[in-house]
């Protein structure tokens, strides 16, 4: 036994956390309301608070470590056989110690922003510490009375443990979800901001210029959270992607979406103190989104492959998200006078018009994903028949919405500021423009040559005509975002060269003038890294469209084909360690004139702890056009027959790429000035240092992505069967029947309603026989869906049906499209109404328009964007 009674001393610590947090509650309030006395005291609350949620995490890290089966949640999630870092890992691998986690981040985050306000934002300080202690209050209520990670299990403890899920002993899943609840978590401290702004009434840009780092820093670690996510995804899920449109996969992109939003708005209330309410909006939105996506995460309400099992803490986020809502309406309803906008939005052809329009279709992306996720529910509650949403469907309706948002990202920065003339802009986006349609004749003319066939054509299966508009624009959505990307990039190099030729005029060489150019306006031109970052992703996301797919069963000797490789089955071989058996075959991967390029071994392995549930190892070759994705589905080990899956997908390694370049972008934006850290060494202040601080642990939790990136073969694992998931891989025939059995759910009974394309019980395999049969009869693919969900019911499709209320989910993103269709045309009545035929231009068009010889047209830009960095480099 040990020394001290672990699960008693955890629980002493939740209360002591609470009565802390509570005291520092109540010192924060009475600070704010006229007792300047009391905020000594609640900085010394939130510290000891702070340090009691330290102490936590590392009691319950020390009882995994030493195996305190004692306590049920060590118990469920760890055993002897595992390695440390797996042990540290199950701190956050079930859900009651997800929330101490939680709580632990926000600790730190606490900690931090209270450092950093000392002896500044003494008006805001007692409130948003007050915030942020009602956030610890939340968190530590609902761990000693609905999720206690130190509860001990009923009767005597085991002599072992349950072990972790297999899937979660992936390298990634040690890092993956750590950088996720750093960017839910970071928001936290924006929004104690703003409330302290509305309660306080101090509502100029002084809470904007104190959420600029903090949302930078949430932003930068959701954005890495949602990349180590995908790769996870690509790598151990073994289905051959990288984002399913999975309901907890969407809680983590909504508040990405909104807090993206925000980052955009904020520049213009900075910059002309426009747009206050609704950057409030924004934000307060974003942390409801943070914790409307634990709440889909934790209560287990919307199925899903990383949520947990059902709970009661779904009524406790309930009644917080309702008291979040009223709450911040309240205050922006009574500070609504104080929210006046200073300056209006003067054009529509205006960098500020731009910016509210990448609004637009930001929260309208959020919107359309919000109501498609929960739509299952809303299905259930209102009529008491569940409906399923698939893939499929958000892909039809997101790729068109991300193609927009991207060409906003290139027009954005063409356009000036308060407003511009139509000559400019195209002016400016000539060579863009060329370049673009360059890339569309390039794609439509040599794609085949490169790695991009043509995209397989089969029957589309669907009952609405929405959706078959939406399959008709499928063919040509690959060829548009190769122009859009190429579009964009452009925009932003050529916005590069141009401030670079700048500072070159001076005398400066090319290096030399970029870097000090970025020096100079880190947030600026760290923006612009961004949106190249984001243009990569979209090049590799592309990809998908091409991608190429065989299986097949194969002897010892044997070899397949997919695209222009040949893959050879050598043979299988079995290893064993302390905590599995590894069952590897061995191919040989063959060019299609034979000459040999490398070696691949998928492989299965069973877990000691989990021996029902055998994971698949998935083998992946990397190269920069295309990636080699081979997965072993089964093996016979006395025969040695063994069926093979292998996708051949085009491009996926520029997504990675993308990414880095996302968060290189990000950490240039967040990294402070020079004059920034010579400031802060005077004032002894640390807000240089959380920067640093932050980017640090930005940049060593992405540099395994690169490392990954260049390794040039990788394996993962996939949960290929159990009491609960079948998943494994089916041989598919032809591209209809892919199609058609990706919409067809599993009815078994027992999995969680899989796709007959992937589930792999008997009862999913005698259906596949029975419609296969069907089809070889003459029968359309749309007849057998339709005879399927009548059989079935409508969850049992992955598309929603054109009926009833199902109707209603196609008509979201329309609706959402036609209000921002009709918000632009009202807007822009509204402000020519009141511009005045005397009325003075902006001073930059003035002088562009007296400029009639490209020499000076020169000038004239490099003259403005030389006063924009003047200006950059004043900023504090």
């Amino acid at each position: 036994m040990p020394a001290i009674d672990i699960p008693l001393f955890g629980n002493v610590i939740l209360c002591l956390t609470l009565i802390a947090s509570a005291y520092t509650l109540a010192m924060a309030i009475g600070a704010g309301r006229g007792r300047p006395q009391l905020l000594v005291s609640a900085r010394f609350g939130t510290y000891a608070t702070c340090a009691l949620v330290f102490v936590g995490v590392c009691v319950l890290a020390y009882a995994f470590q030493t195996h305190d089966f004692r306590i049920r949640y060590v118990a469920r999630y760890s055993d002897r056989s595992m390695p440390w870092w797996y042990l540290v890992a199950s701190l956050w691998g079930g859900q009651d110690g997800s929330l101490l986690w939680w709580t632990f981040l926000l600790a730190g985050y606490t900690a931090l922003t209270t450092r950093w306000m000392t002896g500044r934002l003494l008006e805001l300080q007692p409130w948003v510490l007050a915030t942020l202690m009602s956030i610890f209050v939340f968190f530590v209520v609902l761990m000693l009375f609905a999720a206690n990670p130190f509860a001990i299990q009923p009767g005597s403890a085991g002599a072992d443990g349950e072990g972790l899920n297999p899937l979660l002993q992936n390298y990634w899943m040690v890092i993956h979800p750590p950088s996720l609840y750093l960017g839910f978590v970071g928001w936290s401290v924006p929004f104690a901001f703003v409330v302290a702004a509305l309660i306080s009434g101090r509502l100029h840009e002084e809470w904007v210029l104190a959420c600029r780092r903090w949302a930078l820093i949430a932003w930068t670690f959701l954005s890495l959270g949602l990349l180590l996510g995908c790769v996870w995804s690509y790598e151990e899920l073994g289905w051959g992607g990288y984002w399913a449109w999975d309901p907890v996969e969407n809680a983590s992109f909504m508040p990405w979406l909104v807090g993206t939003a925000y980052l955009h708005s904020a520049m213009i209330q900075e910059r002309y103190g426009m747009l206050k309410v609704w950057n409030v909006f924004l934000m307060c939105l974003t942390f409801f989104m943070t914790i409307f996506g634990t709440f889909l995460t934790r209560s287990g309400l919307i199925a899903s492959v990383h949520s947990f099992a059902k709970s009661d803490i779904g009524t406790y986020f309930v009644y917080y998200l309702a008291f979040l809502i009223v709450g911040c309406f309240a205050l922006i309803a009574w500070r609504l006078p104080k929210l006046k906008a200073t300056h209006r939005i003067e054009s529509l052809l205006s960098r500020e018009f731009a910016f509210l329009m990448n609004n637009w279709v930001l929260l309208g992306m959020m919107l359309f994903v919000l109501v498609a996720t929960t739509f299952p529910l809303t299905s259930e509650w209102l009529r008491g028949e569940e409906v399923t949403v698939g893939p499929d469907f958000y892909n039809k309706w997101m790729v068109p919405f991300g193609l927009v948002l991207l060409l906003l990202a290139g027009i954005g920065p063409l356009i000036s500021w308060r407003k511009a003339s139509g000559k400019n802009l195209l002016r400016a986006m000539m060579v863009p423009a060329v370049f673009g349609l360059a890339a569309m004749a390039l794609h439509l003319l040599f794609g085949a040559s490169v790695g991009l066939p043509p995209m397989v054509e089969s029957e589309e299966i669907y009952d609405t005509m929405t959706g078959r508009v939406l399959a008709g624009l499928q063919s040509v959505l690959p060829i548009v975002s190769t122009t859009l990307c190429t579009f964009v990039a452009i925009c932003v190099l050529q916005e590069f060269w141009r401030g670079a030729r700048v500072r070159m005029s001076r005398g400066e060489h090319l290096g030399p003038a970029l870097a000090r150019l970025i020096s100079r306006a880190r947030r600026r031109y760290g923006g612009y890294i961004v949106h190249l970052g984001v243009v990569v992703m979209y090049f590799g996301f592309t990809g998908a469209a091409y991608d190429q797919e065989t299986e097949a069963a194969l002897m010892p000797g044997d070899e397949m084909r997919v695209s222009d490789y040949r893959l050879r089955y050598d043979r299988p071989r079995t290893t064993v360690d302390r905590n599995k058996k590894m069952l590897f075959t061995d191919l040989t991967l063959l060019s299609s004139s034979g000459q040999t390029l490398g070696r691949v071994a998928p492989a299965k392995f069973i877990y000691r702890t989990h021996p029902e549930m055998p994971t698949t190892e998935v083998a992946i070759r990397s190269r920069a056009a295309r990636d080699l994705y081979v997965i072993m589905s089964t093996v016979d080990p006395q025969s040695q027959r063994a069926t093979f899956r292998v996708i051949v997908r085009p491009l996926v390694a520029w997504i990675w790429v993308g990414g880095l370049l996302l968060l290189l972008g990000s950490l240039i934006a967040m990294w402070p000035t020079t004059k920034e850290i010579l400031r802060d060494r005077q004032r002894a202040s640390s807000s240089s240092g959380v920067s640093i601080a932050a980017a640090l642990m930005a940049l060593s939790l992405a540099a395994p992505i690169g490392v990954w990136l260049l390794s040039p073969a990788r394996a993962s694992a996939q949960s290929d069967s159990s009491s609960s998931l079948h998943a494994g891989s089916v041989v598919m025939h032809n591209a209809d029947e892919r199609k058609l059995f990706a919409r067809l759910l599993c009815q078994c009974g027992d999995c969680a309603r899989l796709p007959l394309s992937t589930c792999g019980c008997g009862w999913a395999e005698r259906k596949r026989a029975e419609i296969r049969q069907l089809v070889d009869a003459g029968k359309s693919l749309e007849n057998i869906q339709t005879d399927y969900r009548a059989e079935f019911g409508a969850a049992a499709i992955a598309i929603p049906s054109d009926r009833g209320l199902d109707r209603a989910l196609w008509a979201v993103p329309v609706g959402i499209a036609l209000l921002a269709g009709g918000g632009v045309f009202l807007l822009g009545r509204r402000w020519r109404g009141r511009e005045k035929p005397a009325s003075k231009p902006d001073a930059r068009d003035t002088t562009a328009a007296a400029k009639t010889t490209s020499a000076a047209k020169t000038t004239d830009y490099d003259a403005r964007l030389d006063e924009e960095l003047s200006r950059y480099e004043d900023q504090p």
